[in-house]
Parts: C-alpha cells; structure tokens; sequence
C-alpha cells in the first residue's frame, strides 16, 4: 500500500445532405459554366454531370465492452472495474496481476500529479494506492481477499474468460492533461506538472500488504 501525499485542435466536417445507405455526390458544370455540387443527378440534360464518388456512412462507435462474451460484458458493463495505481508500487504490480490471471476486465487510471491526488480522495476517499472500485464499490489497498470476494459478488468468473487477443486500455492519468500552449518566441519552457510524492509501501502480517482506511 502505498499512501499519496499532496504535492486545440479542431476539426470540421461538411456533409451534403441525402438519406439511405449511401450517397453519391456530383459535380455539375452548367452551359455557363457555372460548377456546382449536390447529391442528385440534375434532370436537365444540358449540364455536364462527374459522379464524384460514393461514400458509406460512418460506422458506429463500438459499444463499451465489445468483444467479450455476453455474460462477462453484462457484468462489465453493470459493476465496471477501475484499478488506481502509482509508478514504483510492487503491490500495484499485485493488484494487476490479480486481475489479469483471473480474467477481470479492467480500466487503469495512475495517479502521477496532485490534481490526480485530489480526484483519487474524491473518488475512493482515500489517498491509497493500489485501490480498486468494483461498480460504485471503493477498496482502498490491496487485499486479494477483499478483492476476490467483491469480485465474486458483482458476478465475475472464477476463470478467465476473456478472449485470448484482449488487453486492458493503456494506463492513463486519472484527471485529463490539458495540452501546453505553444510557447511564446524565446520564452522559457514551460515545466512540467509537479509530481505527487509517495511514501513506501507498507507491509502487513506474514508478508500481506496494510490497508489504511
């Protein structure tokens, strides 16, 4: 267990409107030579008509969970894991590893800044890492026994069930970075968020590790 003290671009799309699977879109240059653009052919034959191409409408977003089997997503998507961790924490590598070989689908958010700091209390009421929320269920330290039997209580398989090509997302911040503003010329660089300062780990009886409520 370790606890944590504190320390644009955008883009546009233009569409021309038209129903169906698809939609076909025309350049048409008329007797004046005038050059316009529409999703129908005109009826007038003396307009010179390109087909510029058809398109397919985009596909939807995959929906959270996709992938799994039925009944690991429905538990999924009801009791969703979070797993809070910190660089250099052996009981984080634990808690991971716990979920993994038991097949747990899980999302991991690292606490790097003291914004992250402040949103982890928010959310677990606790500066304690590794801290697990099972659905709105807060476990703050690692237990494997406390873990497993939360687990086991939102419905999640004893044995991994997972497709053999899942990962987990890449471990993100738990509070978004905002991007830098671009410097101004012969500025001084920015520095970088002040990092949060952890303290050591702390072990429990015969090896387990602590938790601090």
């Amino acid at each position: 267990m370790r606890t944590l003290h504190t320390l644009s671009v955008l883009s546009a799309a233009f569409l021309l409107g038209a129903t169906g699977t698809a939609w076909a879109q025309y350049k048409i240059v008329g007797p004046d030579g005038r050059v316009t653009y529409t999703d129908r052919p005109p009826a007038d034959g003396s307009m010179r008509v390109t087909e510029m191409g058809r398109r397919a409408p985009a596909a939807a977003p995959a929906a959270p969970g996709a992938g799994l089997p039925a009944e690991l997503q429905r538990t999924a998507t009801r009791f969703p894991v979070t797993l809070f961790t910190a660089e250099n924490c052996p009981p984080c590598d634990s808690g991971r590893d716990l979920l993994k070989q038991r097949g747990v689908p899980y999302t991991e958010r690292q606490i790097i800044s003291n914004d992250d700091v402040a949103a982890l209390e928010r959310t677990i009421g606790g500066r304690t890492v590794p801290s697990l929320t099972v659905g709105g269920q807060a476990l703050r330290g690692f237990s494997s026994g406390d873990w497993t039997s939360y687990l086991d209580a939102a419905g999640y398989p004893r044995e991994s069930r997972l497709p053999p090509n899942w990962a987990p997302p890449a471990p993100a911040p738990l509070v978004a970075r905002a991007p830098l503003p671009a410097p101004a010329p012969n500025a001084p660089p920015v520095p970088p968020p002040t990092p949060a300062t952890p303290v050591d780990a702390e072990t429990g009886p015969e090896g387990t590790v602590g938790i601090r409520f």
